[in-house]
């Protein structure tokens, strides 16, 4: 697995509507990327976004990086959107896993 981390602060005088116009576009061409696993986006109290995807492995994610469409957004992002971002990449990253167990549960 291949893990992607972007933080990110959105500028305060953005258009909303065409960022989560080109956000939606995005998930979307993600998931028909070949290696696509996951992907996940959270937003602290304080505005401060970070949205997670996983990959079959680091080609994956390079491949997905590189996509024409997905380049043209990055662009509109640092030109449009972000206030600042930072980008985090991890080849096989270390998993620790938990479940209840059904019958904990009661």
């Amino acid at each position: 697995m291949f893990l992607v981390l972007f933080r990110n602060r959105k500028r305060a005088d953005i258009d909303a509507d065409a960022y989560i116009h080109d956000a939606v576009a995005m998930e979307a061409l993600a998931h028909e990327q070949p290696g696509f696993l996951l992907f996940r986006s959270y937003t602290a109290d304080d505005g401060e976004v970070l949205s997670m995807s996983e990959w079959e492995d680091a080609a994956s994610a390079r491949a997905w990086s590189r996509n024409a469409e997905h380049l043209l957004v990055q662009r509109r992002g640092r030109d449009e959107y972000y206030e600042s971002y930072t980008l985090y990449t991890c080849d096989s990253p270390k998993v620790q896993r938990f479940t209840l167990n059904e019958d904990a549960r009661g």
